[in-house]
């Protein structure tokens, strides 16, 4: 099923998941020897021994250690220099993605379940070019799928596979477990390790009382990364009139000419907005929020941009 072609901006498959890694470089998420990225403060990733890789020559500080003394250029200069050497990094990278019914809408450029398909692939690829470990956990509706972090291009594929095939079953007659982000939350607090960095990527209305609380927890020891994915139409509806909706049944119907009705809908989705950011800042991690109005890149770098040193993340 997930090779099945595509319909461009409502479901993805591999062949697209994959193709994404040419576009890796497009957006500095991780650092490298030439330049730093603005979340190079999510990477303060366990060592696997001194770097290897060769920064800098300085002059030589009490503490320096004695073996990284650079002989030749301490003997031209007549003064004692070091050598400085990158750190050699290795970290678990975990993507929570959501491809849950109610991600399956989108009134912009794209679903919001294509959306964080393609921010969790691109993501996965820089990790592995980074030579991180990348796995995740990919849920909604009644089911979740796990890939264990490995530093290996066939883990990233099997979790983008599995990430595929959830967005090729997706459909508006699908029913969303209302506890799934907290169930997948807990799901990473028991298999992370302290020092991984957890990706989630998941609908923005998702955020609630309980998996707020689970998100507190596993920032205890681990860092995060939160993508909220949204919709223009979370936030504001048009004056188009009368409007009927209908699920299972149930049916609805609002008068978007109603001025007071339009408000109420705004301030709610501003209220979860700000839910969010105030969460990021309680818990000090950066906060990436896209909308299926623009192209995913172009909002990471605008992301990225607002963080570079000097600003706070």
């Amino acid at each position: 099923m997930h090779n099945l072609p595509s319909q461009p901006g409502v479901r993805v498959n591999l062949a697209e998941l994959i193709e994404m890694r040419h576009r890796v470089r497009e957006v500095q998420l991780f650092s490298t020897p030439a330049q730093r990225s603005p979340l190079i403060g999510l990477h303060h990733s366990k060592l696997r021994g001194r770097g290897v890789d060769f920064d800098q020559v300085r002059v030589y500080q009490a503490g320096d250690d004695v073996r990284t003394i650079d002989w030749r250029v301490t003997a031209r200069t007549q003064e004692p220099h070091t050598k400085l050497f990158h750190e050699e990094r290795e970290r678990p990278i975990y993507l929570l993605v959501e491809q849950s019914p109610r991600l399956f809408f989108g009134s912009g450029l794209m679903f919001k379940s294509v959306l964080a398909a393609q921010a969790a692939s691109l993501i996965g690829w820089a990790a592995l070019g980074h030579n991180d470990r990348i796995g995740g956990l990919v849920f909604g509706d009644q089911e979740q799928h796990e890939i264990k972090p490995r530093r290996s291009k066939q883990s990233l594929l099997q979790l983008l596979s599995r990430l595929a095939r959830a967005n090729q079953a997706l459909s508006s007659d699908s029913q969303a477990s209302r506890d799934s982000f907290g169930l997948a939350l807990r799901r990473a607090r028991e298999v992370l390790r302290p020092g991984s960095l957890a990706v989630i990527i998941c609908d923005e209305r998702t955020l609630g009382d309980s998996s707020e609380q689970q998100l507190n927890l596993l920032a205890r020891h681990t860092d995060l990364l939160l993508l909220p994915i949204c919709d223009p139409l979370d936030h504001a509806l048009p004056a188009a009139g009368l409007l009927r909706f209908a699920e299972r049944g149930a049916q609805l119907e609002l008068d978007t000419h109603d001025a007071s009705l339009r408000q109420a809908y705004r301030a709610l989705g501003e209220a979860r907005q700000a839910r969010w950011q105030r969460l990021a800042q309680k818990l000090g991690v950066p906060l990436l929020a896209l909308s299926t109005q623009r192209e995913m890149i172009e909002q990471l770098r605008d992301h990225l941009n607002a963080q570079r040193p000097g600003k706070r993340l």
